[in-house]
C-alpha cells in the first residue's frame, strides 16, 4: 500500500546519543567547599546570612559534589555550636564574662571559616576546634 510518494515517518531505531554528563573537576569541588566555609562570613554583611547561606549552599551542592557534604556538616556543626555558646554567653553577660565570650565566638567564627575555606580550596577537610559534633 505504500507508494513512492507516501513516506512514513518511522522513529530512528538507533539509541539517542549519550549526552556527556558534566564532569565536575576537583578544583570546582574545592571551590564550592571553600564557598561553604566562607559563606559564614556573610553574617558580617547581612544579619543572619551567615547562618542561612552555608546551609543553603550545602543542601544545594551536596548531591552534585560528594565532598561538599563533609564540609557542610562541619560548618553546620559550628553554627549550632556557636549559637549554643552565644546563648550561654548572653546569660553570663550579667557577670561581664559573657561579653568576652561573645567576642571570642565572633573571632573564632572569622578565623575558623577562613582557615576552613583555605584548607578546602587545597582539598583538605578541616574540622573546626571547639565544635560540637551534632550533625554526623
Amino acid at each position: 500500500m505504500n507508494s513512492a510518494g507516501d513516506e512514513q515517518l518511522m522513529p530512528d531505531p538507533s539509541p539517542p546519543p549519550d549526552f556527556p554528563s558534566r564532569a565536575v573537576s576537583r578544583s570546582d569541588e574545592n571551590m564550592w567547599a571553600m564557598f561553604v566555609h566562607f559563606s559564614l562570613l556573610a553574617g558580617l554583611v547581612v544579619p543572619y546570612a551567615g547562618l542561612i547561606l552555608p546551609i543553603i549552599l550545602w543542601q544545594v551542592k551536596k548531591g552534585d559534589l560528594p565532598s561538599i557534604d563533609a564540609h557542610g556538616k562541619i560548618v553546620v556543626n559550628w553554627i549550632i555550636s556557636a549559637v549554643i555558646y552565644s546563648i550561654v554567653c548572653c546569660i553570663l553577660i550579667f557577670i561581664l564574662i559573657g561579653i568576652l565570650g561573645l567576642f571570642a565566638i565572633w573571632i573564632m567564627t572569622i578565623v575558623f571559616s577562613v582557615i576552613g575555606g583555605i584548607k578546602a580550596n587545597n582539598g583538605e577537610v578541616w574540622a573546626y576546634p571547639c565544635s560540637l559534633k551534632l550533625v554526623k
